[in-house]
Formats: structure tokens, sequence, C-alpha cells
């Protein structure tokens, strides 16, 4: 019997079965060249294949300019080699992250990548390897760009130039950031396998960012947290750079608090809040610096309130906890408490004056030479003589305050500082001693935000107060002298907030 011959739809429907990719794994992606295709996708003919390597405009010519402030990067590289003679440190920046099945988040590089480089590329890595006699030479490796030289350009949903734009290249990329040498990703493998072994020289790796990197090196614990502690340590003094960026985000916060104050009169939930300032996030700078906080009413109660699913009534507090970060990462974390009609009811009032006294005088023990905690301790002293005079802590402030006791923290629950920076809890690796523990020293960013939070169900609060949050945060700068609040411009005075809402809503559309 004579075989039948398919038809055409048939030859190319049994094809595409034959060659269908198998379905992506949920992880993220390292440095492979070549990435599998998605399961919708078809794999092209070898005529398209040609046609697609031909016919292109030749690339290069300028010469890649080097990074703006390249030259504090170098610094701080400089500064890390001096910490660690002799040894070879690798620092990975990570990986897109999956959001669901093959969609990814929107990188954002490695904080401590980022602070020794400026790199926002994802998969890089900067190695630090030792010189003879003394130093490192600064060891870049990139994503190579093969332009239109290869397929990839345009079969690479993950790394393709047409899926998802260029990468700068290796040899742009060594001059772009100012490092002594640059290699491709593909030879990262073998470099690191290099790094295995007794004889080899000492290696510290920073640990958690990139799964290939850390399973490629052997651990070394105490070592590679000592890498860490020293790099989250460097960042605790700001520089003139930094702080300059830090300005630049807190101004964008501030307009981007402006644009919600323009939407709360017509507004019916915290998800347009949300949205709101998240656009002036995008527009201005790189991304928010941490989930937007939008918390309405009784939410407010809720410290890290990010659903922002609930409504917007007259008559209630929004407590609006926000940061933009900027293009150069640096975040800025401010938070205000404003009424949603304009107004603090009497009640309102009170507690939100409570609180911003606490912050005033918090603010206040910001200098140099006083303990971390100081600020702290401070807006405490003032929370619990507060809460006694309105009735809600029945025992005298002192007993209150007491370490064994700490009733006061039923209604604030949280210290009122942290270090802020490229992070918006910056420098958690650091040493408690040189931290919470520590001294506060001219050039360190931290926040300043006492609280007070009501639940709703809170039997130990007369009921006109339950459901009132109220946190007042700002940014501020040690000086040699002080401080210097560097979110100043932003209305904190209750009589002052409710004129600046009521002048936005007076303006001329």
């Amino acid at each position: 019997m004579a075989k039948k011959t398919p038809t055409r739809a048939q030859a190319v429907a049994a094809a595409e079965q034959e060659q269908a990719p198998e379905q992506q794994p949920l992880v993220t992606p390292e440095s492979e060249s070549k990435a599998k295709p998605a399961s919708h996708d078809t794999t092209p003919p070898q005529a398209l294949l040609d046609f697609m390597m031909q016919g292109w405009k030749p690339q290069g010519g300028k010469p890649v300019p080097k990074m703006k402030n390249a030259d504090v990067f170098e610094a701080r590289r400089r500064e890390l080699s001096k910490l660690f003679p002799g040894e070879t440190l690798v620092i990975p920046t990570g990986h897109e992250k999956v959001r669901a099945n093959d969609t990814y988040y929107r990188f954002r590089p490695g904080t401590d990548f980022y602070y020794l480089t400026g790199n926002m590329e994802p998969d890089c890595v900067l190695v630090l390897q030792p010189k003879e006699g003394s130093g490192h030479t600064d060891l870049l490796f990139v994503e190579p760009n093969p332009g239109r030289s290869d397929s990839t350009f345009f079969t690479d949903r993950v790394k393709g130039e047409l899926w998802v734009g260029p990468r700068l290249g290796v040899k742009e990329s060594q001059a772009r950031f100012g490092v002594h040498e640059a290699r491709g990703l593909p030879e990262l493998q073998t470099f690191l396998e290099g790094l295995r072994g007794a004889a080899v020289i000492p290696t510290r790796v920073l640990r958690g960012h990139s799964g290939k990197v850390d399973s490629s090196v052997p651990e070394h614990t105490e070592r590679d947290k000592q890498l860490a502690t020293a790099l989250s340590e460097m960042r605790l003094l700001k520089d003139k750079l930094e702080v300059r960026e830090l300005e630049t985000a807190i101004d964008s916060t501030h307009r981007g608090f402006e644009d919600v104050i323009r939407r709360l009169k017509a507004a019916t939930s915290e998800r347009e809040v949300e949205g709101v300032f998240n656009l002036r996030a995008r527009v201005e700078g790189n991304d928010v610096g941490y989930g937007t906080i939008a918390a309405a009413g009784h939410h407010a109660c809720v410290l890290h309130w990010t659903r922002n699913d609930g409504d917007i009534k007259k008559g209630e507090l929004l407590l609006l906890d926000a940061g933009v970060e900027g293009n150069s990462l640096y975040t800025a974390d401010i938070t205000r408490t404003l009424p949603i009609s304009g107004r603090f009811s009497k009640e309102q009032r009170e507690i939100y004056e409570l609180v911003l006294e606490a912050q005033n005088q918090a603010i206040a023990a910001v200098k140099p030479g006083n303990d971390f905690m100081e600020p702290n301790r401070v807006a405490m002293r003032v929370l619990a003589q507060g809460l006694y005079e309105l009735g809600i802590l029945k025992t005298t402030p002192e007993e209150a305050l007491k370490e064994e006791h700490q009733f006061y923290k039923r209604y604030s629950l949280h210290n009122v500082s942290h270090m802020l920076g490229l992070d918006v809890h910056d420098c958690a690796q650091a040493r408690q001693e040189a931290y919470k523990f520590g001294k506060l020293k001219a050039g360190m960013v931290l926040t300043v935000e006492p609280g007070l939070y009501f639940q709703k169900d809170d039997l130990t609060v007369p009921a006109k107060y339950r459901g009132i949050g109220v946190r007042i945060e700002d940014d501020v700068l040690v000086t040699k002298t002080g401080c210097r609040v560097l979110s100043e411009d932003i209305p904190r005075e209750s009589r002052d907030v409710e004129d600046w809402m009521k002048q936005i809503w007076s303006e001329k559309k």
C-alpha cells in the first residue's frame, strides 16, 4: 500500500511538534549564551536565519565614554583592596529573578557590586585579583555583545538584542567603568575553577547573589562574612556624591507626595495612591526604593501595609510611607500622615502632635558622638510620657520604659532609626558594634521615624483613638556639629501639612 503524502499544514504541524521546546525551568538565568525558546515559540528555518544575518549597518565608530564619577567607584575599589591584601575578592551582581513562569522582575543590581562599579547590567561579576607586590587588578566579567554576528541577537529571548536591548560588551565595559580589564562571562566558570584548591590564593566571595558563583568557589563562612561586613561598613559613611544622590531622590519623593495630595481629593482606593506615587518614581528615577505603603484608616496600624487594597474615606488618615529610588539607586524613605479631608480631627491631632514632638526631640539627638540608639531612647521617653498623660499607659513612664517591661511598645512597635543609602535598610551586614551599638559619625544618613499605632480592637485604648495610626519619618545626615534634615522641605507640622494640602488643592488646573 502506498504511503499517503501529508498535506503542507500537516507537515508544518508535525515539524513544530517535533521541535517543540521543553517548558522553561523556573530558575534565575545565569550566563548561558543561548536560552531555550518559550513553549509558544517556533523554530526559525535556515532561510530566515540566513536572511536575518545580512544587511545590517556596521556597528561601532565612536569610543565609549568613561562613566561620570568613575573615579569615585575606582576609589571605593582601592579602599576595599587595602582591607584584604593578597586575597582574591569575588563580588557578583546577581541575576534576573522569575516573577512567574518565564517572566521576570525588572533587574536591580546587587548593592555592593553597584557601589564598586556603577554597572547596572545583570549577571556581571567583579573580581579583585591580587597583584604581585601589593594592590589588586580590577577584573570585570560581563555579557559579550556579538552584535549581528551571531543569530542569538534575535533568537535568544532572554539576552538577545532585539528581545531585551543591547548589552554594552566587553571592551566597551572596560572603557566605560574604568576597570583594569574586562572579560566575557563565558570565561567566568574556568576562572572560578582556578580558584579551587589549597595551593591557590585565599579567596572571599560575596555570597547569596549568584548560585553559579557560590557553587563554583568553596565556601569559607567566616571569611566570606567578613567581606560582606567590610562592604557594609564602608557604606556607613556617605561621601558628597552619595549625599547629593540622596537629596535628588528626596526631592523626587517630595514631588511624589504632592502628586498623591492632588489625587487624594478624588481618590477612592489605596491602590490609586500607590499608583500615583509609583508613576513619579518611574518618571524621575529607577523605581520605588521599596514597596509603597499607602495605608488608610486602621490599615495605618499595620507597619508594612503594602496590600494597598483598602478604601480612602473622608475623615480618616492616610499614612504614606514611600521613597523614590533614583537612577543612581540611592533611595529616599519618607513617611507623612495626611488627613484625607484636609484637616486633622481633635483626636488625630493629639496623636500627631505627640509623635511629632517625639520626632523633634529624636532629631535633636542626632549628633556625632551620640550612640546610634540615643534618638530612639529620646523618642520613646516622649511617647511613654504622652501615652501616660493620655491615660493609655496605666504604669508610670519610668516603669513602662524599663527593659524588663517595655509596655510602650504595644503602641509604638518599632525603633525610630535605620541607616539609609543604596538600600532602604542600608549597611545591614555591618557589625552591631559599628552600627546598632556604635556611635554616630559625620557622614552617616539615617531615618528618624517614631510612630503610634492604636489597633481598632485594642481595649486598652480609649475608643476615640482606636484605629488611628501616625508615623512621621525624615532622612537625616549627621554633620560635624550636629545634623541636617535632608527632607526638611516636606511639611511636618500639623498646621503646615494642612496648609500644604490646601495650597495644592487650590492650584489652577
